[in-house]
């Protein structure tokens, strides 16, 4: 890796080296915006645990909302930590769940305020383990997130949806609904094990339900610059995914726990923490890609 990144010095001439080996751009402050929607749906989406999707969906919702964006994040999980890491409580209010099952019910009335300007939330809790189950003998039952979310894209201009560590109905769900999905990819070698049976559920779903969507990048999450494991594998994954590595790689740190604890995301927690700085660099490349308005 470090000789790769001398290479990479020695060719942009004063341009600093990022982790992944490439020129490290700052990407500007995005412009603001004149009006809001229609709006860009982005999965988040791994089927391993544990490797920064809550954490990048709830840091990624509120940066692009401090740079005005109007974001909806989705809480897909039966687990429900979105919702809980941004201090929703969701035992007695309605849920993500019973908008599947009910296809008249409003959105706006299960669409919850966070304490974050510009970001919303469709909540979910332990029923939605149950929506498999229920959607199986429905017709068109891939498309059903895509119906629910179709009468609210309007007003908001991006919408994040953080699926399940599982490539089961409700993942095929959220990418049959989404523009785009990003990928959060844990720096650690069984993380990279199942990105390929990942890919192949995407081209399936591009090639049978929806052909439209994109991989709008990879994110190198956990990343521990102090061992060679981390940089190896971050190396693997540049030479394997290439430009679709972003550039900005978010570091692992006991700060993510502590803000999840506090229901609040990092960027209000400790703003000027180099893992909030990551998340606001991450918003700003996604706007820079046009992964976002």
């Amino acid at each position: 890796m470090a000789g790769k990144a001398q290479a990479a010095k020695a060719a942009t001439g004063d341009t600093p080296i990022g982790p992944t080996g490439r020129p490290y751009h700052g990407f500007p402050t995005p412009p603001k915006l004149d009006g809001h929607g229609p709006a860009r749906i982005i999965s988040l989406c791994n089927q391993k645990g544990g490797v920064g999707k809550t954490t990048t969906t709830i840091n990624l919702a509120a940066s692009l909302a401090e740079y005005g964006r109007r974001v909806l994040a989705v809480d897909f999980d039966p687990q429900g930590a979105l919702s809980a890491g941004l201090g929703i409580q969701t035992h007695e209010i309605p849920t993500i769940y019973d908008l599947l099952l009910d296809s008249k019910r409003d959105p706006h009335e299960v669409i919850v305020r966070t304490a974050v300007e510009n970001l919303d939330i469709l909540p979910a809790n332990i029923d939605l383990s149950a929506a498999e189950v229920h959607l199986v003998n429905e017709v068109a039952r891939e498309t059903i997130l895509a119906r629910v979310l179709r009468k609210v894209a309007g007003e908001y201009d991006v919408i994040l949806v953080d699926c399940q560590p599982s490539l089961g109905l409700l993942t095929v769900n959220a990418l049959t609904a989404s523009h785009g999905v990003l990928i959060p990819l844990e720096c650690e070698f069984f993380a990279l094990r199942g990105v390929a049976l990942l890919i192949e559920t995407i081209d399936k779903v591009r090639d049978r339900l929806n052909p439209t969507i994109t991989l709008d990048g990879v994110l190198a999450t956990m990343y521990d610059p102090r061992t060679l494991h981390s940089r190896e594998v971050l190396e693997r994954v540049v030479d394997a995914f290439g430009d679709d590595v972003l550039e900005t790689v978010i570091g692992r740190t006991v700060k993510f726990p502590d803000a999840s604890v506090s229901g609040v995301p990092i960027t209000e927690f400790a703003p000027e923490h180099p893992a909030a700085q990551a998340y606001l660099r991450l918003a700003r490349e996604l706007v820079a890609r046009g992964a976002v308005a």
